[in-house]
C-alpha cells in the first residue's frame, strides 16, 4: 500500500495504490467525509513487470501529463497512462453511526463479486516505458515531480534526475550527494531552492543539503527503518521511527547559529583543471562567465562568474566521477544556428577524466533565467561514459591477456576538430587522451547511441603522458588530423591520427559501436624539448599556414617551435610531413614548475608557475623577451585557461581563468 500525491484532487480525497498477486496494481480513490465511511472508487488496473518481488514501493502522478509513474522493488522506474475518467469505477459504501458496525459475511462477499465485476471491466494496462533495474537490486525509495523534471532515489546511494520526451523516460544524470550515504529515503525542495537529501548513513539518519554539501541534522536512531517521518522547521525538528516494535519520537529545538559562512567553497579540495565555457547574456543584468572546474574531490561543477559582483555562483554539479577529475574538454558549442537553442542561451558538449581510467561525457545547456539567484539555469545531461576495466571485461579470450591497471589515470584530454566533415558520414565526436599507464588513447563518441568507443592506443612514450593538444591542417593540398603529445621525459610527439580516424569509423559502421582499438602507429616526429616532464602544452595556427607549440616543464623552463607540415601527391599518412622550421628555449622563465602556457599572439605568449608569477612574452627574432609579470594569489597552481574579447575600438582584450588552491580570474 502506498499514498500517491495527485495534483488537483480535493483535500477529502487521496489516490492509494495496492501491489496485489501475480504483480496486478490498483488504484483507488479514496474520499472522506466527517461522520462516513470513505468510499472507495477503482480508477485503474496496472501490470507490473516479472520479477522475484513484484510490488511498488513508491508512485506520483504527473502534473497535466496524464501519466503515473512508479518504483518498483526490483528498482524499476515504469511509467503508466492514467484517466481521471474510467470507464467504470467501483465504488462501496458503509454508513458509520454513532457505533461501529460490522459487516457480514454475506455482504463481504457480494462487494467482493461486485468489485472483481469491476476489475474485469478496467483493461490491465502495461507500462509505455520502463527503466528496468535502474536503482539495482534494493530498490527505488521514492519519486517525486519538481519544476518539469522528475526525481527518483534508492538505495544504490545516488538519486537520478530524468525527463519525458514523448511518453518515456529519459535519464538526465544521476548525484550522489556523499560518500557512505547508501540509503536514501526521500527528496525535498525547499523555498530557497535547497534541496534536501533525507536517508540513512551508518546508524544515523541524515538530512543532507545540496546547495552547502553538508549534513543540516543528524539523528542517532540506529540505522535504516522502514517506518519513519521527518518534520521539520526553523524553530524545531522531529523524527518518528520504529524501532524494535517501539514507536519512537526524537525531537530538537532549534539552536543558534554561532557559525557564518562568508565565502562558500567551490570544492572540498584543490582544483585541478578548469575551462571556460562562454558567456551568458540576460536583459537588465551583467554577462555572465560559465566556467566549469574539476577537483580532487571527484566531483565538477558548472558556474557562472560576474565581473561586476566578482561571485562564483555554483549552477550544477557533477558527481558521476569514482575518483579526482584531472582533465576537461569541450566540443559542439551550438550557437543561434541550433534551433533547438535560442540566441542567446549557451550549449556545450563537456567531457571530463581523471582517476581510475574513467570518462564522462555531457551535454550542458545554460540559459537566462532572471528569477534565478544567479540569473542562470543550466542543464545538464549524462550522453555517455567509459571505464577501462569494463571495457576490458567485455574483451574475448581476456584470459590470455594483460589487464589493464585499474589504476590508470587519465592526465589530458582534448577533442579532435573537424571530424563531422564530408569524409567521416556518420556524425562521431573524438577524443585523444593522456594516460598515466604511458599510453596515447583515441576514443569516439556516437551521440545518437550515447556509445563512447575506444577506437585507437598506443604505448609509444613508455612513461606516464602528460598532456595531448589536438589541432586540424586544412590546406588545398588536403586535410590532416594531427596530434601533440607530451611526456614526462620531456619529449614532445607528433602524430598524424587521419587514417586511424577514418578506419575507426569504417569499423563502428560495421560491428554497432564495438570495436577493437587499432593501433596509432609511431609518431611522425619527436621533439626533446625539456629534461624533464611537460607540464603545459598549448597549439596556435599562424596566419601563414605554420603552428606554434608551446610548452612548459617542471624545471621551470619554457619551449616554443614553429612547425611546418606539408602533403605529398598521394596523400597517404606517409606522405605528411613535419618540419621544425625554428625553436626557441627560455631556461629558468619561472622559479617552479610551469603548469599553464597559452600562445595569445604569434608575438606573445602567456606563462603561469607553481611560483605564483603570471608572465607575458614577447617573441622575436632574438627569442623569448619578458614584457611583465603579475603576481596572482592561487597557490599550487593546476591549470590555465585563456580568451580574447573584442572591444569597441577593435582593440582585443585577454582574460584568463587560473585554478590550483582556489580559482581567480585576471
Amino acid at each position: 500500500l502506498s499514498w500517491a500525491p495527485r495534483p488537483g484532487l480535493p483535500p477529502s480525497t487521496a489516490a492509494l495504490l495496492v501491489s496485489g498477486p501475480d504483480g496486478e496494481m490498483l488504484w483507488l480513490e479514496v474520499t472522506y467525509c466527517p461522520g462516513q465511511a470513505p468510499q472507495v472508487r477503482l480508477m485503474g488496473r496496472y501490470l507490473l513487470p516479472p520479477c522475484r518481488q513484484r510490488w511498488h514501493t513508491c508512485a506520483a502522478f504527473l502534473p497535466q501529463e496524464g501519466l503515473l509513474i512508479c518504483g518498483d522493488r526490483r528498482g524499476s522506474l515504469l511509467l503508466f497512462p492514467c484517466s481521471s475518467s474510467p470507464g467504470q469505477a467501483a465504488e462501496s459504501t458503509s454508513i458509520i453511526n454513532g457505533n461501529t458496525d460490522s459487516v457480514s459475511e454475506d455482504s463481504g462477499s457480494k462487494l467482493c463479486n461486485k468489485q472483481e465485476g469491476f476489475k474485469e471491466a478496467l483493461p490491465l494496462e502495461a507500462p509505455v516505458s520502463m527503466l528496468f533495474g535502474l536503482h539495482g537490486k534494493t530498490g527505488v525509495t521514492s519519486v517525486a515531480c519538481h519544476k518539469g523534471y522528475i526525481y527518483s532515489t534508492g538505495r544504490d546511494g545516488v538519486y537520478r534526475q530524468l525527463r519525458l520526451q514523448g511518453q518515456q523516460l529519459e535519464v538526465l544524470r544521476k548525484h550522489r550527494p556523499c560518500k557512505g550515504l547508501q540509503w536514501i529515503e526521500e527528496l525535498r525542495f525547499t523555498a530557497n531552492g535547497d534541496l534536501l537529501v533525507l536517508g540513512f548513513h551508518a546508524d544515523n539518519f541524515v538530512v543532507w543539503s545540496t546547495k552547502t554539501s553538508g549534513n543540516l541534522h543528524c539523528v542517532p536512531c540506529g540505522g535504516g527503518h522502514r517506518s519513519w517521518s521527518y518534520w521539520s522547521s526553523p524553530s524545531a525538528e522531529a523524527l518518528a521511527f520504529i524501532k524494535c516494535g517501539d514507536v519512537m519520537l526524537y525531537h530538537r529545538e532549534a539552536e543558534p547559529c554561532e557559525q557564518q559562512v562568508l565565502l562558500a567553497s567551490l570544492h572540498g579540495r584543490e582544483i585541478a583543471c578548469v575551462r571556460r565555457v562562454g558567456v551568458v547574456e540576460v536583459p537588465g543584468h551583467a554577462v555572465l562567465n560559465i566556467f566549469v572546474t574539476g577537483s580532487e574531490d571527484t566531483t565538477a561543477c558548472v558556474l557562472a562568474l560576474s565581473e561586476h559582483s566578482r561571485a562564483a555562483v555554483p549552477l550544477a554539479r557533477l558527481s558521476d566521477h569514482i575518483s579526482s577529475v584531472r582533465a576537461l574538454a569541450l566540443a559542439g558549442s551550438a550557437g543561434p544556428g541550433d534551433k533547438s537553442v535560442g540566441d542567446k542561451d549557451l550549449s556545450a558538449l563537456l567531457f571530463s577524466a581523471g582517476g581510475r581510467a574513467q570518462i564522462s561525457c555531457y551535454q550542458l545547456l545554460c540559459t537566462g533565467d532572471p528569477a534565478s539567484e544567479s540569473t542562470v539555469a543550466c542543464q545538464v545531461v549524462h550522453v555517455a561514459s567509459h571505464r577501462l576495466d569494463e571495457h576490458w571485461e567485455r574483451k574475448k579470450n581476456r584470459h590470455k591477456l594483460v589487464k589493464m591497471d585499474p589504476e590508470t589515470r587519465y592526465m589530458s584530454l582534448s577533442v579532435v576538430p573537424g571530424t563531422s566533415t564530408e569524409q567521416l558520414p556518420t556524425p562521431w565526436k573524438f577524443l585523444a587522451a593522456a594516460c598515466s599507464d604511458g599510453s596515447v588513447r583515441v576514443f569516439g563518441l556516437l551521440e545518437a547511441t550515447r556509445k563512447l568507443v575506444l577506437v585507437a592506443e598506443s604505448f609509444h612514450h613508455q612513461r606516464c603522458v602528460l598532456k595531448v593538444e589536438a589541432f586540424l591542417y586544412t590546406q588545398a593540398g588536403g586535410e590532416r588530423h594531427l596530434l601533440c603529445s607530451a611526456a614526462t621525459d620531456g619529449s614532445v610527439a607528433f602524430w598524424d591520427i587521419t587514417s586511424p580516424i577514418v578506419d575507426a569509423v569504417d569499423a563502428l559502421q560495421r560491428v554497432e559501436g564495438e570495436m577493437e582499438p587499432l593501433a596509432l602507429g609511431a609518431p611522425l616526429l619527436t621533439v626533446m624539448a625539456h629534461s624533464c616532464g611537460v607540464n603545459s602544452l598549448h597549439i596556435r595556427e599562424t596566419a601563414e599556414g605554420h603552428y606554434l607549440v608551446a610548452s612548459g616543464s617542471d624545471d621551470g623552463s619554457i619551449h616554443v617551435c614553429l612547425l611546418e607540415v606539408a602533403l605529398g601527391r598521394g596523400e597517404a599518412v606517409a606522405d605528411t610531413c613535419l618540419r621544425i622550421l625554428e625553436r626557441v628555449a627560455r631556461p629558468c622563465a619561472h622559479a617552479a614548475h610551469v603548469t599553464g602556457i597559452r600562445v595569445l599572439r604569434p608575438d606573445l605568449l602567456l606563462s603561469a608557475s607553481v611560483d605564483q608569477r603570471l608572465t607575458l612574452w614577447r617573441r622575436g627574432p632574438g627569442g623569448l623577451e619578458a614584457l611583465s609579470t603579475t603576481l596572482f594569489h592561487v597557490p599550487d597552481l593546476a591549470e590555465v585557461d585563456c580568451w580574447e574579447v573584442g572591444e569597441a575600438g577593435g582593440d582585443l582584450r585577454y582574460y584568463c581563468v587560473l585554478c590550483g588552491q582556489g580559482l581567480e580570474m585576471l
